[in-house]
């Protein structure tokens, strides 16, 4: 065999390789259903309802962009889920329409939403809170929302029932409220509960 065809056999090779380095390399990928919902996988997604929008080797950023890619009408998102979100509420004896402003507030209706936090599903449960209550798919609606919802019964129980003391709780964590004894100072959580307190009163309203 000659040098030459040598030579343009690993030419040939080291193109192919470039090209398939990238995607090697890459271990996250965002893709967008029909539904306009969109996911996060950490392999190749393959069927035509899978559109890919981007893939990358870091996971910043990614999370932003599933979040806040699908926002349908509130009463129709509400409607999809309105029959798990009552049996569920029922069942841990927890008012549905809180519920129903907690996950307005955290995700838009939209079970895959990820934030760039980390925080997933329906009633965005990071993964500590979600291995605490069981939860094996994130992602699924009945086990994130009973997770959820299990969580905030719980946080009530723990402050009396004083509602914003749960929610911001439920925002920022259980330590940060006791150790501010009350609302923490966070921009962020201080808007949190008083979002989620607008949309409980509109839900209780039309429940």
């Amino acid at each position: 065999m000659s040098s030459s065809v040598i030579i343009k056999r690993s030419i040939v090779f080291s193109g192919l390789l470039g090209l398939l380095m990238p995607i090697a390399e890459a271990g996250y990928y965002l893709y967008q259903l029909p539904d306009g919902s969109r996911v996060v996988s950490d392999h190749q997604m393959y069927g035509k309802q899978y559109q890919l929008v981007r893939q990358s080797d870091q996971v910043k950023g990614i999370g932003r962009m599933v979040a806040g890619a699908y926002h349908p009408p509130a009463g129709e998102s509400v409607k999809k889920f309105e029959t798990l979100i009552e049996t569920i509420a029922e069942r841990h004896d927890v008012d549905q329409a809180l519920v129903k402003a907690v996950i307005r507030t955290e995700s838009y209706f939209n079970p895959n939403a990820t934030s760039r936090k980390g925080a997933s599903g329906l009633m965005q449960l990071m993964p500590q809170t979600a291995r605490r209550y069981g939860v094996i798919d994130l992602y699924s609606p009945q086990q994130n929302l009973d997770a959820g919802v299990r969580y905030l019964r719980d946080l009530l129980q723990r402050y009396d029932n004083q509602l914003y003391l749960a929610l911001a709780a439920y925002n920022a964590g259980e330590n940060a409220v006791d150790r501010f004894n009350g609302v923490p100072p966070y921009e962020e959580t201080q808007r949190y509960v008083k979002k989620v307190m607008k949309f409980h009163a509109y839900y209780s309203k039309t429940n």
